[in-house]
């Protein structure tokens, strides 16, 4: 009988040239923490050297994990409207037009941010048991939950206000329900309301087919450990996180791999960027 483990766990990043440091960290840090488990990831791009590509693949190949890069189809026409908007790069709409340029054969796929950190397996979110619905992904709630009413007036949703960095996303559905023009359309209505563009059409537009999935297993937001351990009364300490959390994701800004960065989560961050800087530095 064939092992479950001998199919590869889908995975999409969709970067610029900024962010290829920080995805060879992420990389590393899910080929560590996921040792016997086979991944693929794949990389939609559309203004990436073939040098970077290239050193990407080798990267991947050093330490057992294929590597895939896609350039975006050119029969995808991004309006001035979404371009321009707070100045977000286009690979950001990427994620949610995945389905279009992935190959048909992928069925499902997990969405990374190339800002997070992966400390435990991710198999559990893989075999994750959609329910119907088109994507999984995580609410960061915070102590009360007045950002997600804030969002519901800004946006007119009746849903949570999901973080669009780690999603469990079904591409079938995608490929029938994701539309260019629906996104353009949104955008143009809402223009003026739009803070994170991606996320916030996510929102609009998917909210209802969105699975809630626990931010603290999957979407831990590195900036908020005070917060996730006074909700808990406690529990939520270092040794849990370490014990029970697969993805931390340093959202926001300054990023941990920048001098300004004092989260309690950085020297974490940093020890797995010593190791991928000293891997990539050694001859093969």
């Amino acid at each position: 009988m064939e092992n479950i483990n001998d199919q590869p766990i889908e995975i999409l990043v969709t970067i610029d040239q900024n962010y290829i440091k920080p995805l060879e960290v992420m990389i590393y840090s899910l080929k560590l923490n996921n040792l016997e488990q086979q991944m693929r990831i794949w990389i939609i791009y559309d203004n990436i050297s073939t040098s970077a590509l290239t050193a990407l693949q080798n990267f991947g190949q050093k330490i057992g994990i294929q590597v895939e890069a896609l350039a975006m189809n050119a029969d995808f026409t991004f309006p001035e409207s979404l371009l321009n908007l707070h100045d977000y790069p286009q690979e950001m709409y990427f994620r949610l037009l995945s389905g279009k340029i992935l190959p048909s054969k992928l069925h499902r796929i997990i969405y990374l941010d190339p800002d997070i950190l992966v400390i435990n397996s991710i198999r559990p979110l893989w075999d994750l048991d959609l329910q119907g619905k088109m994507f999984a992904a995580a609410v960061h709630e915070g102590l009360t939950d007045i950002m997600s009413s804030i969002n519901n007036i800004r946006l007119g949703t009746t849903t949570a206000y999901f973080n669009s960095g780690i999603m469990l996303m079904d591409l079938d559905q995608m490929r029938q329900k994701v539309k260019l023009d629906d996104l353009t359309d949104a955008i143009n209505e809402h223009h003026d309301t739009l803070i994170l563009p991606d996320q916030d059409i996510l929102n609009y537009l998917y909210g209802e087919d969105i699975l809630q999935i626990p931010e603290t297993q999957w979407n831990y937001d590195a900036r908020a450990y005070s917060v996730y351990l006074t909700r808990s009364a406690g529990e939520y300490n270092l040794e849990w996180v370490m014990q029970n959390t697969s993805i931390l994701h340093f959202c926001g800004k300054p990023k941990p791999w920048q001098k300004e960065n004092h989260s309690r989560f950085k020297a974490l961050y940093l020890n797995y960027q010593q190791m991928t800087n000293n891997l990539t530095k050694a001859k093969k």
